[in-house]
Formats: C-alpha cells, structure tokens, sequence
C-alpha cells in the first residue's frame, strides 16, 4: 500500500474518532451561539474603531484606553462562555490524538518516543537527546 493511501486511511480513521466528532459539535454550537457572533462582530468592529484611531495624528489616549477596555471585556465574556470552553476543550482533546499520531509514525520512523513531557521529571531517562 502506498503512503498517501494509508494517509488517506488514517484520515478517516481520525475523522471517525468521537473527539473529533465532538469537535464538530463544538464548532457548529459555537457558530449557531448569536450572543457569541454578536459579540466577535462587535470586536472585529471595535479593532477597526482602534485602528483607525491610531492613524489620527492626534491621538486621544481616552477613546483607545475605552475601545481597549472594550476588547478585554469582551474577549473576557467570549472566553468564560460555556460555549467557548467547550470548543476549547474539544480543540485540545483533538490536539492530544494528534499528537499522539504524531508521536507514533515517528517512533515507528525512528524507533525513539518523542519527549512527550518536561524531562526535568524523569531526570533525563526518557530517551530523549538534550543539547
């Protein structure tokens, strides 16, 4: 079998997997969340009002200092939203399997785990070559 094709089987070997079906159901959730979307139109729309204060030859230190104060607080509601956090959490698991494919092919490549942790915890012992 050539590569592609194993690439092309491992591929929907992973799109089968339920993390990244859960993925999936994060994202469309997190598209289909109005309050979420206004609030992300809202901060496209308050970056431009940002920049284009900055392109002012006089600067008002007041509207930046309140069009930032905006941006935090709304990346503050967006990222404590239960919405948010899911598809965050969703994106790490599908993350982790990656990595652990990843990790994989080139153990199977080289025949050496990658570090997979801080190696201060294992003293150096896992293998894994320090410069």
């Amino acid at each position: 079998m050539e590569i592609m094709e194993l690439a092309a089987q491992l591929g929907q070997a992973i799109k089968a997997d339920s993390r990244v079906a859960k993925m999936e159901e994060a994202k469309v959730a997190y598209e289909k969340d109005e309050k979420i979307q206004a609030l992300m139109l809202e901060y496209n729309t308050q970056q431009i009002a940002l920049a284009e204060e900055y392109k002012r030859e006089t600067i008002d230190q007041k509207i930046i200092e309140a069009i930032e104060g905006r941006l935090d607080a709304i990346v503050a509601e967006v990222t404590s939203s239960e919405t948010f956090i899911k598809i965050n959490e969703a994106q790490e698991a599908v993350n982790a399997l990656m990595q652990e494919v990843n990790a994989e092919i080139e153990f199977q490549i080289t025949g050496q785990r990658p570090c997979s942790h801080d190696c201060s915890s294992c003293g150096s012992d896992c293998g894994h070559h320090h410069h």
